[in-house]
């Protein structure tokens, strides 16, 4: 499902503005409420950049050279891309723009892509810890940021969304750490996050995804049809919405598995 992907879609499949809290439906109609608290993510970035860290430092200068999981992206685009996000988060949650321009943005992981793994490794600690120092500042979590694009939403939502970042990127670096890895709050929290960002959407019918321990997820709508329901794992589902997976490891019923539109 990769090829879907560009440098400018992996970009914006972050800048959706999301609620503050996490609500995902549970069978019986119950809801979970998983509150937005950027102190316990900032936590969560911190494993999760270890993680990354770990993995790549186990890679050689030639396999950061080798394709990643993102067409068009060698690993080294990636890592470059991660550090890049690092730098840009910091300024979203300082007031200044996130990004120059989408050329700035583009032209800067072009530059640092084809680095040695070393340089690679030593600029992505020094700007992943920059970021948290920046999140660990007093501050108003209640206040709006702006995004890329216009996009704005609570700065209590940043650390989240570096959280994103680092893991749906390891995984697509290909080297063993797969969507079955990510923690299961992430992958439930994400769910919430990609479901949300196709509510509605006139291409799509209306959708259900519900995994065995009685989960759901509502999206689409905006589409004449017959109500489908998607059923599988957590990690599956994510991979579907995301546009990692095509989605035949799930089931569906009521119609064909939606053919979701690029993030």
């Amino acid at each position: 499902m990769y090829e879907a992907f560009d440098s400018e879609r992996i970009a914006r499949a972050f800048d959706l503005r999301s609620s503050e809290d996490s609500i995902t439906r549970m069978s019986g109609g119950g809801y979970a409420r998983l509150m937005t608290d950027h102190v316990h993510d900032l936590e969560a970035v911190r494993e999760a950049t270890e993680r990354l860290l770990g993995a790549a430092g186990k890679l050689d200068d030639g396999a950061v050279a080798e394709p990643s999981r993102l067409p068009g992206w060698s690993r080294g685009h990636v890592l470059a891309h991660l550090s890049r996000n690092a730098d840009a988060l910091i300024n979203v949650l300082q007031g200044r723009p996130m990004y120059a321009n989408s050329e700035t943005r583009d032209a800067d992981i072009e530059r640092d892509a084809p680095r040695p793994l070393a340089e690679h490794l030593a600029d992505l600690r020094e700007s992943g810890a920059a970021v948290l120092v920046a999140a660990e500042e007093p501050a108003d979590w209640s206040r709006t940021v702006t995004m890329r694009n216009g996009v704005t939403d609570s700065a209590s939502r940043i650390p989240f969304r570096r959280w994103v970042e680092v893991e749906l990127h390891h995984v697509d670096l290909g080297v063993g750490y797969e969507l079955e890895d990510l923690p299961e709050e992430f992958v439930i929290r994400e769910n919430d996050f990609l479901a949300e960002r196709f509510a509605g959407h006139p291409d799509v019918v209306p959708t259900t995804a519900v995994t065995a321990d009685g989960r759901l997820w509502t999206t689409g709508g905006g589409a004449d049809g017959t109500p489908v329901t998607v059923r599988g794992t957590a990690p599956d589902i994510l991979g579907w919405l995301c546009g990692r997976r095509d989605g035949s490891a799930l089931t569906v019923e009521g119609g064909s598995l939606p053919a979701l539109p690029p993030l």
